[in-house]
């Protein structure tokens, strides 16, 4: 099978042939890259979301306590999405500190980043004595978006791309050799970004989801972690990690959804039971 998608990689899709490059802006002294425009989006456009969400009945927290949440999100992002990547996909890179300093080429973790959201999120309702896993709820709304942007520079870039494959919308990616691989930068920002945010979208506004604490954030890490697991089907583990992958017959990131699955699955089973009278933060309305 291989070797029939090598004697077609001539006649698939061919990257270069797309026009993209990882720069957005080149003014020679300083370079603009798109996989750093993904996470300003994201963070900007999640803002913005965040607080059409705390507008309706039931908020959990008020607009000076999201403009916070944001700063400790960002935080949480950068430090958690990197630690957690140099930890898990490329250790070395702690030998070289000046290789760990380098955001604008790649390399930060999802789950990392989760993690330091989170705690970021813990420390704000510390602080204000709010409902943690309320405001989780709310946040989780929002990732989508950023997920969506940082996949979509992930093909930009033309790296995390897919097994070898012979559908017809395979794609030679440079650095990927002359393989015809799946698009997966693309089936993760569909999956992940797309219809993960569709379907909380659809739970928050349609239903009383955000009334029942939990839901909404178990639905996200539910909804990402099944994405993710099955995507990696379809994508190249990473080189370094491709003899684990072959000796636990599951990749890193699948290893890595499987906390995510469970403890999605259990706060969306128990949220019914935490359902109460929810007074908001900000505004006059009680939500029953």
């Amino acid at each position: 099978m291989i070797l029939s998608v090598l004697a077609d990689a001539t006649a698939a899709l061919q990257f270069d042939n797309f026009g993209l490059s990882p720069v957005a802006l080149d003014l020679g002294f300083f370079q603009l890259r798109w996989y750093s425009l993904a996470y300003i989006a994201g963070i900007l456009v999640g803002w913005w979301y965040l607080l059409k969400l705390l507008n309706q009945p039931g908020a959990p927290m008020a607009r000076r306590h999201a403009d916070d949440m944001v700063f400790y999100a960002t935080l949480g992002i950068l430090l958690g999405g990197r630690i957690a990547y140099i930890l898990f996909y490329q250790p070395h890179m702690l030998s070289d500190p000046m290789q760990i300093l380098k955001l604008w080429e790649g390399g930060m973790s999802f789950h990392g980043g989760v993690i330091g959201v989170s705690l970021g999120v813990l420390y704000l309702a510390w602080k204000n004595k709010l409902n943690w896993l309320r405001i989780h709820d709310y946040v989780a709304c929002c990732v989508p978006f950023g997920l969506f942007f940082g996949r979509l520079a992930n093909f930009v870039n033309g790296e995390l791309w897919g097994r070898a494959t012979t559908v017809p919308w395979g794609i030679v990616f440079p650095r990927g050799g002359d393989v015809v691989r799946h698009p997966s930068q693309l089936y993760e920002a569909g999956l992940e970004g797309a219809v993960l945010f569709a379907v909380l979208w659809f739970m928050f506004w349609k239903t009383d989801a955000r009334y029942q604490p939990g839901k909404l954030v178990g639905t996200f890490l539910l909804g990402y972690g099944l994405s993710r697991f099955t995507v990696e089907f379809f994508r190249e583990p990473d080189e370094q990690l491709m003899e684990f992958a072959i000796s636990t017959g599951l990749s890193m990131g699948q290893w890595l959804t499987v906390p995510m699955i469970v403890g999605g699955a259990y706060l969306i089973l128990t949220a019914k039971g935490r359902r109460k009278r929810v007074e908001p933060i900000a505004g006059d309305e009680s939500v029953a």
